[in-house]
Order: structure tokens, then C-alpha cells, then sequence
């Protein structure tokens, strides 16, 4: 079992040590449910007043917190705990899954394509024609790779997702459970006699770049032609949908339920909040924040943060909603 002491970790975060404890530090948990050899964080002051029900035998505190740890306990006082959480979480963490062999014999390696040194890919796992695997590329079981895509170096790919033909995907990116890379976009045309739809064909491809994490049960379709685009370090979260043709600029969030339709354009370091909407064709440039459970309908302006259905400036939404709030109480 990993353990410290706090003053290892300390060392570690390099912050300022205030009290000691002689509990060895075996483990990191939220205030209310840790036990006296877990390490917790508080950070926010108005969480201070937890500190005291808590059996955590340490915490990472904000550079406001005024309260003391108390008799055989300790705080270490960090510029920013969310930060510093993440380097405790990391010493902490649980190993993934071993693989017993590099290429299990049950996973069908079309003998074209090139896997790269370190590879690891798990049972039932399908690779196909002239597909490239750079070094250290892990594929968990029933991954599908299918022809003529390349992954980059260090990226690993979690079961059950799948990555169409053509597809292009960088270095030290992470997929997890069910994502699907480069299913068709949906392009259809009402035919010409009237009785049915025309599909599009979608003879694109997804380009997405280095550091890009995408969760489980989210999509990325492929241009109708092109390039659907994920720039670098974007995080994507669960249950999200990218369509065709997008462009994300570099360092986008997205939270769950989101969308983009297509050909939608975000510039860099944009905010998407959970459930929100973008209209296809739309842009949304650099630095702007589109609020939870808004739908975007024209293009949004840099470093603005747009609210509402259909959305706008926030403070004019909330000015909006109180008028109508007070008009209701009338």
C-alpha cells in the first residue's frame, strides 16, 4: 500500500506546513467521509467549519483559511487546492489493468498495419488494413481500428470504442468506454419525388490532436467532406456530440449532454457547459463560456459568456429572467 508521511508530502506539493501529525498517510477522501489516515482539502473557507467533524488527519488549504488543524493533525497551505489535490490523487492512484501478453491471441492484427514499440492490445480487439500505432499505443479489449488510421504515440483507447476508417488521432490522447470516432455525419436531403431522404455520403475524416481526453459514450462524426477537427488538449466529457465538419479550437471543454451541430467553429480555450446547444454554422470565438442548458443561435463574441435559450449576454439574460420575476409576483 502507498503511504507517506506529511511531511513527504509536503516536500512533494512544496507548500507551507502548519501543525504535524504523526499519521501515516495512506490515502486521499472528501472531509466528511475520510478516516484518520487520509489526507482531505478544504477549498473554500466556508468549508472550514467541517474541519472539525472530520477525521482526516490532514488538509490542503487555501491560502484565506484562518482556522488551525488542531492536536495531531496538520494543514499544508497551497496557492491553489484543486491543483495540489491533483498531485495527491496521482500519487494514490490504483494501477490500471495488466495485460499478461502485448497483442492477446483472440485480437485480429490485419498483418499491413504497423504497430509501434510497447503497443498493447487486448482480447477481441480488431486493427485493420495499413492502420499505424505509434509507440506505447494501449487498445483494452474490444477496441475497433479500422483501416488507414493512424494513433499517435501514448494515446490509450478504452473498451468498446470503435474509430472508423481514415481517421487521424495524436499523441497521449484518452478515450474511454464507447466512444465512437468517425461514424457517418447526418447529412440527408428530402428526394426529389417527395417520398423519402436522400443520405449524404460523408467521405471526410476526424483529425484530432495531441492531449485530447473524450468520455465514455461520446461521438465525433466525420465530414460530410474534409476534416471534422479536435484541436490540442481539448476535454470532452460523457454523452457529448460532435457533428460533422466542426472545428474545436485548442484547450475546448465540454461538459455532458452538450452538442455541436455541424460545421460549428470554436476558437481557443472555449467553455461548453452541460446539456448546452450550439446551431450548426455557428461560431463561438476564443475565450467565450456558454452557460449549461443554453442554445447558442448566433456567433459569440471572445471572451463572452452567453446564457439562455436562445442565448445571450449574461447579465442581460439574468436582468431578463429577474423582470420577469417580478412581473410574475405582481
Amino acid at each position: 500500500m502507498t503511504s507517506f508521511s506529511i511531511s513527504e508530502i509536503n516536500d512533494i506539493l512544496k507548500g507551507e506546513l502548519i501543525g504535524n501529525t504523526n499519521q501515516i498517510i495512506q490515502g486521499a477522501e472528501e472531509l466528511k467521509k475520510a478516516n484518520n489516515n487520509q489526507i482531505s482539502f478544504i477549498g473554500n473557507p466556508k468549508y472550514s467549519k467541517i474541519w472539525s467533524d472530520s477525521k482526516a488527519c490532514a488538509a490542503l488549504v487555501c491560502p484565506k483559511s484562518v482556522i488551525e488543524p488542531g492536536d495531531n493533525r496538520a494543514f499544508i497551505r497551497v496557492k491553489n487546492v484543486d491543483l495540489a489535490m491533483a498531485e495527491i490523487l496521482t500519487l494514490f492512484k490504483p494501477s490500471t489493468p495488466v495485460f499478461d501478453t502485448d497483442i492477446h491471441p483472440t485480437a485480429v492484427v490485419h498483418e499491413t498495419a504497423k504497430i509501434g514499440d510497447g503497443c498493447k492490445i487486448g482480447a477481441n480487439c480488431y486493427v485493420g488494413k495499413d492502420v499505424e500505432l505509434g509507440k506505447g499505443v494501449i487498445l483494452y479489449p474490444n477496441v475497433c481500428v479500422f483501416d488507414e488510421t493512424t494513433i499517435g504515440e501514448g494515446t490509450v483507447v478504452w473498451s468498446g470504442t470503435t474509430i472508423r476508417e481514415r481517421c487521424v488521432i495524436g499523441n497521449h490522447c484518452i478515450f474511454h468506454i464507447n466512444v465512437s470516432i468517425g461514424a457517418d455525419g447526418f447529412g440527408y436531403r428530402p428526394s426529389d419525388d417527395g417520398r423519402g431522404l436522400v443520405k449524404i455520403p460523408q467521405i471526410g475524416n476526424v483529425v484530432i490532436g495531441n492531449y485530447v481526453e473524450i468520455g465514455a459514450n461520446s461521438c465525433v462524426d466525420r465530414a460530410k467532406f474534409s476534416s471534422t477537427i479536435i484541436g490540442d488538449g481539448c476535454k470532452i466529457d460523457n454523452l457529448v456530440q460532435i457533428a460533422h465538419n466542426s472545428v474545436m479550437g485548442r484547450f475546448c471543454i465540454m461538459a455532458g449532454h452538450s452538442g455541436l451541430a455541424g460545421s460549428v467553429t470554436l476558437g481557443d480555450g472555449v467553455m461548453i457547459g452541460g446539456s448546452a446547444s450550439i446551431k450548426d454554422h455557428t461560431t463561438i470565438h476564443s475565450g467565450a463560456t456558454v452557460c449549461a442548458g443554453s442554445g447558442v443561435m448566433n456567433d459569440v463574441e471572445a471572451g463572452k459568456t452567453v446564457l439562455g435559450y436562445p442565448a445571450q449576454e449574461a447579465r442581460d439574460m439574468l436582468k431578463e429572467w429577474a423582470s420577469v420575476r417580478r412581473l410574475i409576483k405582481k
